[in-house]
């Protein structure tokens, strides 16, 4: 892989929203863990999927015995069968990855340069960092991107805490809108949104102005975004993002199941909107513009619902790819799966 390696399906056709329907594959798990290899050998989960040269490319997150986790490569000229790397490319160097590890990569490449989101973790916090390289294999690591950010979050039964410093699952948007600046969407108990004029040097909205919330009862405890957003045929962008339950409505308690919202960072597509003198106005790009009111996939299989953690799919990989779309995303914290729906 270099910068000249092209991306990309050749036949690439842009989506409508929403993408659907997306059917798990006979195969799943696509993936698992290798004892011969200490850094994967207890789970595998959560990976990220890029196309280069017509061979689709999965960073996953992998863990040892002791929990630390490290990033993992696998590649696939068919979307299901996968063979790997036998050493990580992204793991724990910095204080802030200590004994933790890097966790949750999500992947773009914009002018021949790869951006990694990924969550580095010490034990204690979460904080949202990146790294770039050129050919997946040599990266470079940047700071936590969002030093002093503080959120609330939700625990299980529904009791709200304050974060600090907390800050996860970075999805990026591979165009600058009209004002040159780049879109990035984060968070795992709302969604918030920041921007950068450069991919490096980002800037983040208000805690207390989330760009999306939860309203389903899926996605009542938190939501938190999944792939890099997908480019629509008409100049909007997809968002598939993952979500979990407090346990109302008939969801179980905790349940991560996967959404999809349509969105617009440059608010060409959000009208103008009359409010009383007084009243907070938010900004055209705030907000999602619609999003499904159920889920697409959730926990059903049985490596699903009894894993590390239960009752868990989480989705952060979306390829097109051959004719199909490919949705990869973790198995009840433990394996990798896809979910395939027809271009």
């Amino acid at each position: 892989i270099s910068k000249d390696t092209p991306d990309g399906d050749p036949n690439y056709i842009p989506p409508v929203y929403p993408i659907l329907p997306f059917n798990k594959h006979p195969s799943n798990p696509i993936l698992t863990t290798n004892p011969d290899h200490d850094w994967e050998s207890a789970y595998i989960y959560n990976p990220t999927a890029i196309v280069l040269n017509e061979t689709i490319f999965l960073l996953y997150r992998a863990q040892n015995a002791s929990k630390t986790s490290s990033i993992g490569l696998a590649w696939s000229t068919d979307g299901v069968s996968f063979t790997r790397l036998n050493l990580p490319i992204v793991y724990a160097t910095e204080p802030w990855e200590r004994v933790g590890g890097t966790e949750d990569p999500r992947i773009v490449r914009i002018n021949g340069i790869f951006y990694l989101t990924y969550t580095a973790y010490d034990n204690s916090t979460a904080r949202l960092c990146l790294a770039t390289s050129t050919d997946l294999l040599n990266w470079k690591k940047y700071p936590p991107l969002f030093p002093n950010w503080y959120d609330l979050s939700y625990n299980r039964i529904g009791m709200a805490m304050m974060r600090f410093n907390w800050t996860k699952s970075g999805a990026i948007i591979t165009e600058p809108t009209p004002d040159g600046l780049y879109h990035m969407y984060f968070g795992d108990s709302s969604i918030f949104h920041a921007t950068s004029p450069d991919l490096l040097n980002w800037t983040a909205s208000p805690s207390e102005q989330p760009f999306m919330d939860r309203i389903h009862p899926w996605e009542n405890r938190l939501i938190e975004p999944g792939p890099a957003p997908i480019k629509t045929r008409d100049g909007r962008w997809i968002l598939i993002y993952n979500g979990a339950s407090l346990g109302t409505a008939g969801y179980n308690k905790s349940q991560y199941s996967t959404g999809q919202t349509l969105i617009d960072p440059s608010g060409a597509f959000r009208p103008n909107v009359d409010v009383p003198d007084g009243q907070y106005q938010p900004a055209l790009r705030d907000g999602p513009i619609a999003r499904l009111e159920r889920p697409l996939l959730w926990p059903d299989a049985d490596n699903e619902v009894s894993g590390q953690v239960d009752l868990v799919v989480f989705s952060e990989g979306l390829v097109q790819f051959k004719g199909k779309w490919y949705l990869y995303y973790g198995q009840g914290d433990s394996e990798l799966g896809v979910a395939v729906s027809d271009v």
